[in-house]
């Protein structure tokens, strides 16, 4: 059995994985539906003058050309037609791409560790440049009209730190939202960002992990079904620290989350992991980035998703950026998708550019497949109703990333919302 691996030595190379690639890997009980994979190099010196953050780019570039500015004029009206955009379907927007977005933001709710505290900050020049710059134009949409940032802040060398930050959502009026988490130096903590209720949301979050911290975030989207949400969540991690991001998405109709992180320090580390389950006719949709941009630091990728119902679809882009000068890097990252019901639609695409040979190693995988019935029938055969035996088969399937989260209450909560889920279509 084999998946789509690489590991690349050469000095500039630029890897990707069209849509729906499928094959079957060992120990995930996946029957294949089809099988591509494609790579080319990088002409010349293409690449050079990298501009990510810098308010000028190549549309459509590379990942390490790409636009990023505060100004929503900069970037041009979406058409769909776009790359990062061919997959999302906007008339289902609610219009945070064009719309001005002056509806009530979702209140705020913080609990858990008396030590977080959380503050408010009016929007203006001096939150520029925190942690990272729009590179969307939902996400600039959502920056212009932010009339201030929530700033939760974890002080320095605290251990042992769980606190939830709830995200209610109360109304459908296209509507904005800034927030900046800070983990001071040596602190160690987990964050729960809790999305519910109902809301048409363009929002901003920021990570600054600075030296020696450990942070740990959970970006819960469990909305009513009716919300649609569009997240950028840009993180900076400095030396010797370690961020974990683990998103969740089983609520919405359409949901856009698009973690990236960048590192500010040597010997950093960045684990995201990933967790979704789509229902007919809903929309969820994943992009990550990570940018090597300094020597010795990893980074580790792994998101699972599961789809049934006519017309569900998900979407999961991982682009991983190794620069010149990220010498000692060590990356991989890898998407499965497991498929319960005809008529569902999962693009995974995930993207190497690698611009130097001097790395310790750097790969990507990428799954989709259905029940395997052979597995099915061992388990039946032993006295384990076929409805039992799915159900098992999913909930193993998806439990590699529910572990990963180490609190657990809300590990229950997501074993019951997996049940909840699989009860729709009786799978």
């Amino acid at each position: 059995m084999s998946e789509t691996t690489t590991r690349i030595p050469e000095e500039k190379a630029r890897i990707g994985a069209p849509s729906i690639p499928g094959f079957t890997e060992e120990g995930e009980n996946l029957s294949p539906l089809n099988e591509t994979a494609a790579s080319a190099p990088l002409a010349g010196d293409s690449v050079k003058g990298h501009s990510h953050g810098g308010g000028a780019g190549v549309p459509d570039s590379s990942r390490a050309g790409r636009m990023a500015s505060y100004k929503l004029e900069d970037f041009a009206p979406l058409t769909g037609r776009e790359e990062d955009w061919r997959f999302t379907p906007l008339k289902r927007m609610g219009g945070l791409h064009t719309a001005e977005l002056t509806g009530p933001a979702p209140k705020l709710e913080l609990s858990g560790s008396e030590k977080v505290t959380i503050t408010t900050v009016p929007a203006g020049d001096k939150l520029r440049g925190v942690v990272a710059t729009p590179d969307d134009r939902v996400s600039a949409n959502a920056w212009k009209h932010a009339a201030e940032a929530s700033v939760l802040t974890i002080p320095a060398n605290s251990e042992g730190i769980k606190s939830t930050l709830r995200i209610t959502g109360e109304s459908l009026e296209a509507s904005a939202q800034h927030i900046i988490v800070i983990a001071q130096e040596n602190s160690e903590a987990m964050l729960v960002l809790d999305h519910v209720g109902s809301a048409v949301l363009s929002q901003n979050i920021e990570f600054e992990v600075r030296s020696g911290a450990k942070l740990t975030v959970v970006s819960l989207q469990a909305w009513e079904d009716d919300a649609i949400h569009a997240s950028s969540q840009q993180a900076s991690v400095a030396k010797d620290a370690h961020f974990k991001h683990i998103a969740i998405s089983f609520g919405g109709d359409l949901v856009r989350v698009n973690p990236s992180a960048s590192f500010a320090g040597e010997r950093g580390e960045v684990e995201f992991y990933g967790l979704y389950f789509a229902d007919a006719g809903q929309h969820l949709e994943h992009r990550l980035f990570v940018d090597h941009n300094l020597p010795n630091c990893k980074s580790n990728v792994l998101y699972k998703g599961a789809l049934q119902g006519q017309d569900a679809h998900t979407v999961w882009v991982g682009d991983v950026l190794i620069r010149k000068e990220a010498s000692g890097t060590d990356s991989y990252e890898a998407n499965r998708n497991l498929v319960l019901t005809d008529g569902t639609r999962t693009d995974s695409i995930p993207n190497l550019e690698i611009e130097t040979g001097l790395i310790d190693g750097a790969g990507h995988a990428s799954t989709t497949g259905r029940f395997d019935d052979e597995h099915l029938f061992y388990l039946m055969s032993r006295g384990i109703d076929e409805k039992t035996a799915r159900r098992l088969v999913v909930r193993g399937f998806l439990n590699e990333v529910v572990q990963q989260i180490g609190d657990e209450q809300l590990e229950e909560r997501l074993t019951d919302l997996i049940e909840e889920e699989l009860a729709v279509t009786n799978s």
